[in-house]
């Protein structure tokens, strides 16, 4: 069973590509046997294929090795486990070229404007992680004489941590806080991109941490995540993912009551009032929805502008997303908008965009058919492209509207008035992001205050900021990420009673 290939990079780099399972700080093979193929998605050719678990085995194998380690784990210094974080985050950003790229290969992220990115903020969330080490204290106070009560801020057990396609690297890199927090892990990576988060398993082994700590498997979801999330010996599971899986996980974690975070589907809406600097406006609507292909699942990509300003909007969103996020190759060092993850992904976009057309939209960009750029170059014309696309004249009720596309499609529609927005905007099963654009403070924080959603942004879209905390509300799952709240969603608060004093 071949355990390491070398592969050649785009850029013309050869690598030694780890292809087995990451257990106990070193790749194994499977105990079945079973390979995971991956696909590159600017060229739908196939890139190799990686040693794939045995759901039943190879999971009980990666489980009893961090509940071996968990023990451990927790004896080491705060002091040490922060050094730790800081030489893997050293370590990540000296390979950052290599992580990118691989992490491009995978994923058909442009390498220069998307995936690098990427890798730079998984270096910066591992340092912001160590800052946290040292500091998860619980509270005391003295609530009578000769009594005292403190809080006590434990870690969970085993955590078994199962990361999305859309940011592999970046997204595993959050979970990490569970570790950060005390907790051992196993990591499944998604079943379409397993590659670089084996480059970076060989990182955590030079960076020093023990055995056991953190390991990868590598296979399907309904069988080696579905595993991991009903093994007696997990004690939480933190997801990112499709809101369907996500009932199934909150489903199938019951089998032993362990806590699940779950962060799934969104279509955030993003809403332009008449006094908005529409300038801005039309950026952040661009950004929000064509950054990273589409597959963002926070992306504002239902946008209602008030009907005063609604074509003017329109000539200016087409205009700005032409020159400012071009189709491309991955390597393409102009390229904004790369390849969709899967040719199936591809299709789906493409029927939604149909179907859109059937309901009343009329495309003003893109459309249901490759981009000509990408047509037109033999090199590429086996990717799974989709072109940004503009549809306009969306009602609320419209699939599009409604529906998480995970795509490059921005659904524009107009309102009347302040009441009107907002029940657009609460008009959905979901509740992740929520923009609004408007110079008027009052109606910015009373659209704050009433938006069904986990996260507002007022004059922008899918900002991050580490010190914050990244979840939402309905079907886009429960639990947070980042920031104090994140780390505690991955402790135990332990009550302390003391009675320091006789009856």
């Amino acid at each position: 069973m071949l355990l390491y290939q070398e592969l050649t990079l785009p850029s013309g780099q050869k690598y030694s590509q780890p292809l087995g399972l990451f257990i106990n700080n070193e790749f194994v093979p499977s105990s079945n046997g079973s390979v995971l193929i991956t696909e590159n998605p600017g060229t739908g050719k196939v890139i190799t294929s990686v040693q794939a678990a045995d759901p039943v085995k190879d999971v009980d194998r990666a489980v009893k090795c961090a509940r071996k380690a968990f023990k451990s784990w927790k004896s080491v210094s705060l002091i040490e486990k922060r050094e730790m974080f800081f030489r893997l985050a050293q370590l990540v950003q000296d390979n950052i070229d290599l992580l990118s790229q691989v992490e491009s290969l995978d994923s058909g992220k442009p390498v220069k404007t998307n995936a690098r990115e990427d890798v730079e903020a998984v270096a910066d969330t591992l340092k912001y992680l160590a800052g946290w080490i040292d500091k998860t204290g619980g509270d005391a106070f003295s609530p009578a004489k000769g009594k005292l009560c403190y809080t006590l801020h434990q870690p969970l057990g085993v955590v078994g941590c199962i990361i999305p396609f859309n940011f592999p690297l970046s997204m595993m890199s959050w979970k990490w806080t569970a570790i950060a927090a005390g907790n051992t892990t196993v990591f499944k990576s998604a079943h379409q991109t397993p590659l670089s988060i084996l480059v970076f398993a060989e990182l955590v082994a030079r960076a020093g941490f023990p055995q056991g700590v953190f390991n990868v498997v590598s296979g399907q979801g309904d069988s080696v995540g579905t595993a991991l999330v009903r093994h007696l010996g997990v004690d939480k599971i933190a997801f990112t993912g499709s809101t369907r899986v996500g009932q199934l996980i909150q489903r199938n974690a019951s089998v032993n009551l362990k806590p699940v975070t779950l962060e799934c589907g969104g279509k955030s809406p993003i809403i332009v009032f008449e006094d908005a600097d529409i300038d801005e406006a039309v950026k952040w609507a661009a950004f929000g929805i064509f950054y990273n292909m589409g597959q963002i699942c926070s992306g504002t990509s239902r946008c209602f502008v008030q009907r005063s300003r609604y074509e003017e909007f329109l000539i200016k969103l087409v205009a700005f997303t032409k020159e400012s996020f071009p189709v491309g190759a991955p390597e393409d060092p102009d390229s904004v908008v790369g390849p969709q993850i899967t040719r199936d992904q591809q299709i789906k976009v493409f029927s939604y965009i149909k179907g859109a057309i059937s309901q009343g939209c009329r495309i003003i960009l893109g459309g249901p058919e490759l981009p000509n750029i990408i047509a037109d170059d033999e090199r590429h014309n086996g990717g799974f492209y989709v072109g940004p696309t503009i549809l306009a004249d969306a009602e609320p009720h419209y699939r599009v509207v409604q529906e998480e596309i995970f795509g490059p499609v921005l659904s524009v529609g107009q309102f009347d008035d302040y009441e009107d927005a907002m029940r657009i905007s609460n008009d959905s099963q979901y509740g992740l992001g929520a923009s609004v654009f408007t110079q008027s403070i009052a109606q910015a924080h009373q659209f704050a205050d009433e938006v069904e959603s986990g996260m507002v942004w007022i004059n922008s879209s899918n900002e991050l900021d580490y010190h914050m905390p990244f979840g939402g509300v309905k079907m886009s799952g429960h639990g947070r990420e980042l920031g104090k709240y994140g780390l505690l969603n991955f402790t135990n608060v332990k009550a302390v009673y003391v009675n320091y004093c006789k009856l």
